[in-house]
């Protein structure tokens, strides 16, 4: 069985669309927290159980001896790590075959305040003794779509990642990774994705200053990147309604991609799904379609 965790979450849904379209769906589990989300996967022959991160009680009848499994990691910082180990713990048990991990980008030594979740999650994995595969996604292009709409609203994108180059991909692209290692796919066909790393991101690198001129090219006013310092950006953000402590975390992110954080574009992902990443190009395309 192949089993997928968050399986109705944004990442987890693309993920069960490209197993279902090469696996036959009794041949895979939709872990969730709610089962009544994944009702729509269960009609087409997915098998559903429930699975919450913070109640280990409902993972022990989730995996099985053999189970290829996708640990899609939690979204809350502080308390994820022993979410992940909660999982990590249950599939060991069930002696499954290879857990596949969604980490970050070179998460051994970023620099990123998600980082140090990562590591921990990663170094309990090795120390369990399951074969795994850690899919080290970088940023995911739809992380700007708030930005890009605002842009193309008031014809300014502001920020504090400078110049730094953002290897960004679409969470499309990550979930189509995600399956190769769950069906045994890659680079070469190759089929024994254990204990592997993968570092995953967009084939091309841009700049914020390059996102406002291609918001400006998919509509119809000029749009231009205003680059604040990381007080001011934070300032900025939590005008919008976000809690200030969130507002500064990704006020500090933004500087680290100024130096450079997510900028590494080793060709991983291009290899794991056979094509070229989406540019961001396509993304505000997409956004603004054309008549």
């Amino acid at each position: 069985m192949i089993v997928v965790t968050a399986a109705t979450g944004q990442l987890g849904r693309l993920v069960m669309e490209g197993l279902l379209a090469t696996v036959p769906a009794d041949q895979l589990v939709a872990a969730v927290r709610n089962p009544a989300k994944a009702a729509d996967l269960a009609e087409r022959g997915v098998q559903v159980r429930e699975a919450d991160y913070d109640r280990p009680e409902t993972l022990a009848n989730v995996f099985g001896a053999g189970d290829r499994v996708l640990l899609i990691s939690g979204p809350d910082l502080g308390t994820r790590v022993a979410q992940h180990k909660a999982v990590v713990d249950a599939a060991a048990a069930a002696g499954v075959a290879l857990l596949a991990y969604t980490s970050v980008l070179q998460a051994d030594i970023s620099p990123l305040a998600v980082a140090p979740d990562h590591r921990a999650t990663e170094e309990y994995i090795r120390a369990s003794g399951v074969p795994y595969s850690f899919l080290r996604n970088g940023w995911y292009s739809e992380n700007y779509h708030a930005a890009i709409i605002n842009g193309a609203e008031h014809g300014v994108i502001v920020g504090s990642a400078g110049d730094g180059l953002i290897a960004s991909a679409t969470r499309a692209d990550y979930a189509a990774a995600a399956v190769a290692v769950l069906i045994g796919a890659g680079p070469g066909e190759v089929e024994n994705h254990d204990n592997t790393v993968y570092e995953l991101s967009g084939d091309v690198g841009w700049t914020m200053r390059e996102l406002a001129v291609e918001v400006g090219a998919a509509t119809p006013r000029e749009v231009v990147y205003q680059n604040l310092s990381p007080e001011e950006y934070a300032r900025v953000l939590a005008a919008t309604g976000m809690p200030e402590p969130v507002a500064e975390l990704y006020a500090a992110m933004d500087v680290d991609i100024s130096r450079g954080a997510l900028s590494a574009t080793p060709g991983d992902l291009h290899k794991l799904i056979g094509h070229p990443s989406t540019h961001i190009r396509e993304t505000v395309a997409a956004l603004f379609p054309r008549p």
